[in-house]
């Protein structure tokens, strides 16, 4: 698979090389301002799977330490266009919005994160977890299937 995506004004662009891991939506705080929207809902890659061809032009920025996971938005339109995780024991992965992909390119959600910080409910069949605990513990586990 290669897919070519951009952010809003075209300064950033990522070249996604390989298939997605899981697809969720976070309801966390930290997604939500990051966002501007009541949650984040991002496309998990393998970080080897998404380039920036071209240099990358992406403002990162941390907004708890430890500093595990590195939000990035376009420099110039200032959309949110990726985020790096790299913590033990994962891989280097990458986050990709779903507003920056394909809806036949998309997964379906497979499950919703810190939903007891959620702004509005999403009436679906998907996993809520509630709490940091239970939403890493989704995290892992989804993360865990893909390999």
């Amino acid at each position: 698979m290669m897919v070519r995506s951009h952010c809003a004004c075209g300064e950033v662009c990522l070249e996604i090389t390989g298939k997605p891991l899981f697809r969720m939506r976070c309801h966390c705080t930290i997604c939500q301002r990051f966002n501007e929207a009541p949650f984040g809902d991002v496309v998990i890659f393998r970080g080897r799977d998404v380039g920036l061809p071209g240099g990358d032009g992406i403002d990162y920025q941390t907004y708890k330490a430890p500093p595990n996971v590195q939000r990035g938005r376009c420099g110039a339109c200032g959309q949110p266009v990726v985020e790096r995780f790299e913590t033990k024991p994962f891989p280097r992965l990458r986050m990709v919005p779903a507003a920056l992909l394909d809806a036949e390119q998309l997964p379906a959600v497979s499950f919703d994160a810190f939903y007891s910080r959620r702004l509005r409910d999403i009436p679906d069949d998907k996993p809520k977890h509630k709490g940091f605990w239970a939403s890493q513990w989704a995290f892992f586990r989804a993360w865990q299937a893909t390999r």
